[in-house]
């Protein structure tokens, strides 16, 4: 699986003219399906005067199941959401939104010319993005005394794991982001570090994007 990392904010974009009509795409990466929703709703919010925002949004996949959400926003049904549905499925793209609007240019396209319109803007759209594939990884929350902050910190950079939401009181609070082939390592790791003394809670499983590349 894959996911892009333009931010809602900053989506990925293109465009294209069929037949005097403008399709525009904008694709971004959301964790949720409401971030999708809320992401089709800024859209719109850019286009008052636009025809059509459809859209379709794919989320989840750390635990095999996948989400989806889609509209054809007014067009025929089948003709809008269902092609850039199928844009994000067959490119393997999870947590990923894709909004195309249309300005309608007077010229009926049909359903076929509708359904490439839309295809093709999407398409547009994620070639635009930046593509970073999925990682899945097991979350988990840790306690630890300060002094043993700096072993368990270097511990998380031999495995390729990282550190969330520190919490630094009477003593540290910290989610251990693990990649899910590391984990059975990382416990067994943490046991004989610390003699037992910490003990990682684990937590969901969840999808983390890598840049290609690394």
């Amino acid at each position: 699986m894959q996911t892009i990392l333009n931010s809602p904010s900053a989506p990925a974009h293109d465009a294209l003219v069929e037949k005097k009509s403008e399709f525009i795409g904008d694709a971004a990466h959301v964790d949720d399906l409401d971030e999708a929703l809320a992401f089709v709703a800024s859209i719109r919010e850019q286009h008052p005067k636009a025809r059509h925002v459809a859209y379709a949004a794919v989320c989840g996949g750390a635990d095999g199941r996948l989400s989806e959400r889609m509209s054809d926003d007014g067009e025929p049904s089948g003709t809008a959401g269902k092609p850039i549905l199928d844009v994000l499925k067959q490119s393997g793209t999870t947590d990923c939104v894709v909004a195309v609007t249309r300005y309608f240019g007077g010229i009926l396209l049909g359903s076929g010319g509708l359904v490439r319109a839309y295809s093709s803007a999407a398409s547009l759209a994620l070639k635009s993005a930046q593509v970073a594939r999925i990682m899945t990884a097991r979350q988990y929350l840790v306690h630890l005394e300060y002094p043993q902050l700096a072993r368990f910190q270097q511990l998380l950079g031999q495995l390729g794991a990282t550190q969330e939401n520190e919490s630094y009181t009477m003593n540290v609070q910290l989610t251990a982001v693990v990649p899910a082939d590391q984990c059975d390592r990382f416990e067994e790791r943490v046991r004989e570090m610390f003699n037992a003394a910490v003990v990682p809670e684990p937590g969901a499983m969840v999808n983390i994007p890598v840049p290609i590349g690394q």
